[in-house]
């Protein structure tokens, strides 16, 4: 049986989990429940809630759509047209208006990136795209790699967001790729829907980025499947109770290349200005906002066994790591995780 990781807040036991889309998986509905999904970023959006029989459905939909369509007409690094790609073509030192809902990520992602002494970075996109992880090439490409590793400068120290005015700037060039948080701040603009149709117990997510909007409706909290990093299984490692709170997991065991005989996950260490090299399969992050989880179980999965377990008691963060030793899963958790 996996194991099960209590939200303090949440009193009663965990319903049994199903597969789903993503690191982590929705819970099964209940009779009373509703669900909703729909394509976005390369997968799904999901949504299950309980509403009053009257209760609007189409209109719920078409908002959750719009939301997540909005984020990614802004943030995606895989259209030309989005604000954050004319951000990346503009010249440095040249001020852009971007709209809020950008700068405000922007503006996280460089607080993350400070905190995490660049462990987490906005500015890997050239990097992302030399090793064949981003929209320009699928393969590494040696000279790309060289340029991108030569060019490479932590956007924490180079780019300048300015809300009040809204807009920003680079200060040297650089490629922003927002992939580590742009899902996540996704989802809590979901859950601001939720909340804008009064709704008070659901579930959204995105992928692997979940967040919970209370609990459900019998007072039971949500329960999740925390996916197992082991390669070629589709299994849980363990099942998580949410009730007002946000989960992401960030691993190694999706999107990867070989080099040689080396697999190299497709997280970019932008410190080494290369993919992610340490033993950790993945790290769980939970927090109040989604955006925020996404990007510290980044920055946690860049900044390995050794210097991710002090920089989450320090950011007083609640981490679930899962180490490979040899042929077996090691787990380290922090926090709620602890025990």
């Amino acid at each position: 049986m996996p194991k099960t990781y209590s939200d303090p807040a949440a009193a009663a036991p965990a319903v049994q989990p199903v597969p789903e889309i993503g690191a982590a998986w929705l819970a099964r509905p209940a009779p009373a429940e509703s669900t909703l999904s729909g394509p976005t970023m390369g997968t799904r959006w999901s949504a299950r809630y309980q509403a009053p029989p009257d209760f609007d459905h189409e209109a719920l939909s078409r908002d959750l759509a719009r939301a997540v369509e909005s984020v990614d007409a802004q943030m995606s690094p895989w259209k030309p047209d989005s604000d954050l790609m004319r951000l990346n073509r503009a010249e440095p030192e040249h001020w852009v208006a971007l709209p809020a809902a950008l700068l405000e990520v922007l503006a996280r992602a460089l607080d993350i990136g400070a905190l995490s002494g660049g462990a987490y970075d906005a500015a890997v996109g050239g990097l992302v795209n030399a090793w064949g992880f981003g929209a320009t090439a699928d393969t590494p490409d040696p000279a790309a790699i060289r340029r991108a590793a030569a060019a490479h400068r932590p956007a924490h120290l180079w780019l300048d967001v300015d809300r009040e005015q809204g807009r920003a700037r680079k200060r040297a060039p650089l490629t922003l790729d927002l992939c580590g948080i742009a899902k996540g701040y996704a989802v809590d603009r979901m859950a601001r829907v939720m909340a804008s149709h009064g709704v008070d117990h659901a579930l959204v997510g995105l992928d692997g980025e979940l967040r919970a909007r209370g609990a459900r409706a019998d007072g039971r909290p949500w329960a999740v499947a925390l996916e197992s990093p082991r390669q070629g299984c589709r299994a849980a490692h363990g099942v998580i109770e949410l009730a007002d709170l946000s989960v992401a997991t960030s691993g190694d065991y999706r999107r990867w290349v070989r080099v040689g005989n080396e697999r190299l996950a497709h997280t970019m260490d932008g410190r080494r200005a290369a993919p992610v090299r340490n033993p950790v399969a993945s790290v769980t992050v939970l927090a109040a906002d989604c955006m925020d989880a996404d990007a510290w179980a980044t920055a946690l999965l860049v900044a390995g066994p050794d210097e991710g377990p002090v920089l989450a008691r320090r950011m007083g963060l609640d981490a679930l790591f899962l180490l490979r030793r040899e042929d077996r899963l090691v787990e380290f958790g922090l926090g709620r995780f602890a025990g």
